[in-house]
């Protein structure tokens, strides 16, 4: 059963934003910073490989989050949701009730 726009909780969207931004954050730093540890036991290259994978995760993450943010500012924007929040803001401040 799927639900339509208007029965959609209203937390559910961020809720949803956030956990992706979660993820992005969490996946390739933790990844990078396993594999760089196992390297440098494997290989005798302590820190090394620990602080490249850690700043090659850094940068994936940053990516990442950029790229997710971005998306869902388009599809607010596309929406219009954000604008017709503002009109509303806007008729209770000009003293309309």
């Amino acid at each position: 059963m799927e639900e339509s726009a208007k029965n959609k909780p209203w937390w559910k969207p961020a809720v949803e934003i956030f956990g992706r931004v979660s993820a992005w954050v969490v996946v390739p730093i933790v990844a990078a910073l396993i594999l760089g540890k196992w390297l440098d036991a494997e290989y005798g290259t302590r820190p090394w490989a620990f602080l490249s994978l850690s700043i090659v995760g850094f940068i994936i993450s940053t990516f990442g989050i950029v790229y997710t943010i971005s998306e869902y500012m388009k599809q607010i924007a596309s929406s219009g949701s954000g604008q017709a929040s503002l009109n509303k803001k806007d008729d209770t401040t000009n003293g309309t009730k």
